[in-house]
């Protein structure tokens, strides 16, 4: 993956340059540094995680909360980082009854 130097928007392989979608900006393309890129090719594919038969102490920690979908009063959750490091964690919420999955952000 490339960016342009010009706006820093992506750059896609057109031939034997690299063009900017965005403002047209031009290179030519370097083997040498390309072959350091990594490319989807190279990853392992990940496994999708069948969740449906593990008991709710597997799932994590759980917390008091309304569920959006059922009513449920209980659910699981996990908190990430998804924004900049000055910005707060995402909670991820997800029903112990239903399954419904939904997000709580501070805004």
């Amino acid at each position: 993956m490339k960016f342009c130097d010009e706006c820093g928007s992506m750059m896609k392989a057109e031939g034997d340059e690299w063009v900017c979608g965005s403002c047209g900006y031009t290179e030519p393309r370097d083997e040498a540094e390309e072959s350091a890129m990594t490319t989807q090719q190279d990853q392992e594919e990940s496994e999708i995680v069948d969740m449906s038969d593990v008991g709710e102490e597997a799932m994590g920690p759980t917390t008091e909360i309304r569920c959006p979908e059922c009513g449920h009063d209980r659910a699981s959750y996990e908190m990430k980082q998804i924004r900049s490091a000055d910005e707060s964690e995402t909670r991820f919420f997800t029903c112990t009854e239903c399954g419904h999955k939904w997000r709580e952000d501070d805004h």
